[in-house]
């Protein structure tokens, strides 16, 4: 079983946002016991990390071009605590696709 993740993490700038839910990430799912290693970009680098195939999800906070490869879970509510659950689940349904 795989415990360890790629994710890349995209905002408008690449640097707040992204770190913010980077970090959060990290926390929520250690204490799940999973490790999450982050990669925090803008949007106009997304397509060409993807396409490296080294990452497991992704986790936005601003639009990002679609039919990347990899799942993408949009983090907005992550990030302000409207939908923390909603996207935890998600990352979690991920997380088992991965893993079956």
């Amino acid at each position: 079983m795989k415990t360890t993740f790629n994710v890349l993490t995209v905002c408008g700038s690449g640097t707040v946002s992204s770190t913010m839910v980077a970090e959060k990430l990290k926390e929520v799912l250690a204490e799940k016991g999973y490790t999450i290693v982050t990669t925090e970009v803008k949007p106009t680098q997304v397509e060409s990390y993807a396409e490296l195939g080294t990452y497991d999800f992704i986790a936005y906070t601003t639009p990002i071009p679609g039919n990347l490869g990899i799942p993408a879970i949009n983090a907005v509510g992550f990030l302000t605590g409207f939908d923390e659950e909603g996207f935890i689940e998600e990352v979690l349904k991920v997380i088992q696709t991965i893993n079956s």
